[in-house]
């Protein structure tokens, strides 16, 4: 036999093939190719639908085992209602969106009802070689016109804006400017109302300007949407957007003659708006154009940003009310002013609260044959008003003094001391001199 035969090759199949016997076939023949392919198919297949189905379950079992542990499972009710906070969520935050970046609506609503105002005022100065001269100052404000009567528009602004004014120029948003007098004024409150004659306003300024309207500042709520509108830095209106950042604040503020500090009678807006030189007795106004704040004042230091303060609205309707009510006043000259009769010291707040006396003007001296001394007041006595206006300073009584004229009967609301160490409140008419 050849040697290529003389051993066995499993991997080959045989046949007989005389002499030689059993041969290798060169290429084996396929087995089972037609009788036992479907039946391998339906194995692999049925392999992978249980692979599939196991993986699944140990995947599906891993992963509640693992929100379980980490305290993330929910149920479908929770997964439901989170779903509709997350609605919710995404509806109010693109509401506030539209809140703080597009408030045109509202500034078109508010703008007509803002006035600018611009206060001149003489000022004593002392020059280098020691003389005084009379120089002018010129300080700007913001408005509000809050009413209207048969004769005048009413505006409501800071005390700190027309104190110690000789003359007061109210700007209307269409750029036309009108002299204004004084209605009354507050200091305690540091509020005011100023009058513009409807005579000599234009009757398409008129027909351009509104009457503000008022809101509640008792609902605000911290986190609120606000808008300040002003005269910032007296370069015309300007709007800062922001929120109402604290309520009820108390602050001290500096009396701007004297200096002193004084803590504000009402509880104060805080908001993040900018509020600046000029925006005083603008407008602090919600998302529906209401007007809930009279600005007034900024904390100013190197580490301080975005901290304004508003009059709340509420907190004060009845005064302005009452301001609007009075007569109005126009300045008289020097030389005919009157004269009560009186010499006296200021009472400050602060001092009254330490000598336990009312905040007025205390009466050192009465002058014989002038006006106070007829009217029958004392050494002693205490004025705290003159013709309705509270008055809490020697200054806030001449101010006021300022448009009386010699002759005319004003109405003192004085404090008279009591046996008893308490003092009683009389209303008395004095002609002045």
């Amino acid at each position: 036999m050849d040697n290529q035969y003389n051993y066995y090759r499993p991997d080959k199949n045989y046949h007989c093939a005389g002499e030689n016997g059993l041969q290798p076939e060169s290429e084996p023949p396929k087995k089972g190719k037609h009788n036992k392919g479907p039946a391998a198919a339906a194995t692999v297949v049925g392999l992978a639908i249980l692979f599939g189905i196991v993986s699944s379950a140990v995947f599906l079992a891993s992963n509640i085992v693992g929100r379980r542990i980490l305290g993330l499972d929910r149920s479908s009710d929770e997964t439901q209602t989170s779903g509709s906070v997350a609605e919710n969520n995404t509806s109010l935050s693109t509401s506030s969106s539209v809140v703080t970046s597009d408030v045109s609506g509202v500034v078109d609503k508010v703008m007509p009802s803002i006035v600018s105002i611009t206060s001149m005022s003489a000022e004593e100065v002392q020059s280098f070689f020691g003389s005084t001269y009379q120089r002018e100052s010129e300080g700007a404000g913001t408005g509000i016109i809050i009413g209207e009567n048969d004769t005048e528009l009413l505006i409501v602004t800071n005390n700190h804006v027309v104190e110690g004014s000789d003359a007061l120029t109210v700007t209307f948003s269409d750029e036309t400017s009108v002299e204004a007098d004084i209605k009354g004024t507050d200091e305690a409150y540091d509020v005011a109302v100023i009058a513009v004659p409807t005579e000599s306003v234009s009757s398409d300024t008129l027909d351009s300007v509104t009457v503000a309207t008022l809101g509640d500042s008792t609902t605000l709520k911290v986190g609120e949407p606000a808008i300040a509108i002003g005269n910032a830095l007296g370069y015309g209106q300007s709007v800062t957007t922001g929120v109402i950042s604290a309520l009820d604040r108390s602050v001290e503020t500096s009396d701007g003659r004297t200096g002193e500090s004084k803590e504000n009678k009402v509880s104060l807006i805080q908001t993040d708006a900018a509020i600046n030189e000029g925006n005083s007795g603008g407008a602090l106004v919600n998302i529906n154009g209401e007007v809930i704040g009279i600005n007034s004042a900024k904390l100013i230091g190197d580490s301080v940003e975005g901290i304004g303060y508003a009059i709340p609205i509420s907190d004060v309707t009845s005064l302005i009310q009452g301001l609007m009510n009075q007569e109005t006043k126009e300045k008289v000259d020097v030389n005919n002013r009157g004269m009560i009769g009186i010499t006296g010291i200021s009472v400050s707040d602060a001092f009254s609260q330490q000598i336990d006396l009312p905040s007025g003007v205390y009466v050192t001296e009465v002058i014989e044959g002038e006006g106070a001394d007829k009217a029958g007041m004392t050494r002693g006595c205490i004025i705290t008003g003159i013709n309705g206006s509270p008055v809490d300073s020697m200054d806030a009584l001449q101010e006021e003094l300022e448009y009386c004229s010699k002759g005319e009967t004003v109405t003192l609301t004085i404090q008279i001391p009591q046996t008893n160490g308490e003092y009683e409140e009389q209303n008395v008419d004095v002609t002045l001199g």
